[in-house]
């Protein structure tokens, strides 16, 4: 054969082998895609709501068949007088919203964070940890680093990641870099990786409708070395696998995958709030519901753990893909007798966010190459890179969890062996009675009549020295307001493996009116607890 024919033949197989060209825009007219983004606000809150009841109840184990999950007319609203707080991940998606709107599309990491930090709301976990360290001057991305951060890998980012993706819709590459300014105000790690997962779900959506094609496109971004990236893959080759049925698949992740390394509240419990395992549930709720609104919602929901957000993830995606329009109204009425009012805390409604977003998608699709049409926009088309390797507590396993139930008035010690602890507690305000009578009696005795855990009116802020090993390593600052508060009093990461003792003394002490709860000590090791207690 002469060479020409050998080249043109070559010519052939590789045209073959690289399969159809990508196209370089997506075209949807700008009603379309204005009703994707309202969809997508609106199933989130759905799903927000659906999984209310159930959230945190069923750790470990799925939600029953038998158990009914309610759902009808003027359910959303019950839940808005209710319990205002329920919509955390919404507000919060929110106010970034907001920030985008007011401080422009290339707002940095750090007026991001001060505008979040700032917020009036109440925030828990990773993200109470990162408003406190940016209070504290800490910013991004140490604000969500494991080092100073213990709920780095919890499921903030995760939860309120939701309007990333809606303002860069069919555009991944750019969601990845909007999530990488936000996420790691609160978090690292796995913690990000949820977050940059869920803000690729929403942005596929409004190019792609098969939910098994919007996960696979989601996991682009996410560096396979991660533990993040290998669950959520876990979940794909278990739903070719056991395709019709889930409950079997959830139990396979839960075996590999239920084990929290950092929450001072979920470690050796079965409380679970880590970024994997939730964002596995999404996973399953997405796969296995086949598109269909309320099955995904179900299966999400009964998957237990955080309950509510993760239906919620799933409904907003789904949102997406069918548009307010084509959303079941069984599903959509009751989520529109709140569309316009404002949010606890905030003085944004869904209507206006959607609005913000609809305005941030088409200053962020023309930013990036693409085409604002009058009745029609040309989404551009870019190849995702991965994002760098993030992995917290690196040789950090927890070892053990000593339960104290205690109380600090003015100085506390312990020893331990290992590299690293972490103390679950917080500063309680007496009203009423005397330090000597808090420290007689048992924790179970002592209830919210007693003390208050977050007063906001007061501007006590104690300060604790914490002395490992005759050193003075730091001195922890805990303001008594709720929106200031620090979550855990003291920990300290990558210690020398081996025996510390830890004392702690209080600087600005006044017994009379306030203590320290200690509840619990996580301890930590260079290695897993197998190795040290089984293979020695």
């Amino acid at each position: 054969m002469k060479l020409s024919k050998l080249i043109l033949l070559a010519g052939f197989v590789a045209a073959a082998c690289s399969g159809p060209k990508a196209p370089e825009t997506v075209t949807i007219s700008r009603d379309k895609l204005m009703d994707k983004i309202m969809g997508g606000w609106a199933g989130q809150t759905i799903g927000v709501v659906y999984g209310a009841p159930t959230e945190f109840k069923f750790t470990g184990t799925l939600i029953p068949d038998n158990m009914p999950i309610s759902w009808g007319e003027g359910y959303v609203k019950h839940w808005w007088d209710r319990k205002p707080g329920l919509f955390d991940d919404v507000y919060n998606d929110l106010t970034f919203a907001e920030a985008f709107e007011q401080l422009g599309l290339d707002a940095s990491s750090k007026d991001l964070a001060m505008r979040f930090a700032y917020a009036p709301y109440h925030l828990a976990h990773a993200n109470q940890a990162g408003r406190y360290n940016v209070r504290q001057g800490i910013m991004p991305p140490e604000s969500g680093n494991w080092l100073n951060n213990p709920h780095a890998d919890d499921l903030d980012f995760q939860i309120e990641a939701d309007f990333v993706g809606l303002m860069a819709p069919g555009m991944i590459p750019q969601a990845l870099d909007i999530a990488d300014r936000v996420g790691h105000i609160m978090n690292s790690g796995d913690g990000f990786y949820g977050g940059a997962f869920v803000a690729g779900l929403y942005s596929a959506a409004f190019i792609e409708s098969n939910p098994s094609r919007i996960v696979d496109m989601a996991l682009e971004g996410i560096p396979q070395e991660s533990t993040f990236w290998q669950c959520i893959n876990d979940v794909r080759i278990l739903h070719k696998k056991y395709p019709n049925d889930w409950k079997t698949a959830w139990f396979e992740i839960l075996k590999k995958w239920d084990c929290d390394t950092g929450c001072p509240k979920g470690v050796f419990l079965s409380f679970n709030i880590d970024a994997k395992i939730n964002s596995a549930y999404v996973a399953m709720g997405l796969l296995y519901g086949e598109g269909d609104f309320g099955k995904s919602l179900e299966i999400a929901t009964r998957c237990g753990q955080d309950s509510d957000c993760n239906p919620a993830t799933v409904g907003g995606v789904l949102g997406v893909v069918l548009g307010l329009e084509n959303m079941p109204a069984f599903w959509k009425d009751p989520v529109m007798e709140i569309w316009n009012l404002d949010f606890e805390g905030t003085d944004v409604s869904l209507a206006k966010g959607s609005r913000y977003s609809f305005n941030q998608a088409l200053q962020l699709i023309e930013k990036n190459g693409g085409e604002v049409r009058e009745a029609e926009v040309l989404i551009p088309q870019k190849p995702v890179e991965v994002l760098p390797l993030e992995q917290n507590f690196v040789n950090t396993f927890p070892i053990y969890r000593d339960q104290k139930d205690a109380w600090m008035s003015k100085d506390y010690e312990f020893d331990f062996s290992g590299n690293g602890f972490v103390i679950w507690g917080n500063l309680v305000c007496l009203r009423g009675i005397t330090a000597d009578y808090a420290n007689r009696v048992s924790k179970k005795h002592v209830g919210s009549e007693v003390f208050a855990l977050a007063e906001e009116n007061d501007d006590y802020v104690a300060e604790i020295e914490v002395w490992i090993d005759g050193q003075l390593d730091q001195v922890s600052v805990l303001p008594m307001k709720g929106t200031s508060r620090k979550l855990e009093p003291a920990w300290k990461y990558g210690l020398p493996e081996g025996r510390h003792t830890v004392k702690m003394v209080w600087r600005n002490p006044k017994p009379d009116t306030y203590l320290l709860r200690i509840n619990a000590i996580q301890y930590y090791g260079s290695k897993p607890i197998d190795d040290v207690y089984y293979h020695n």
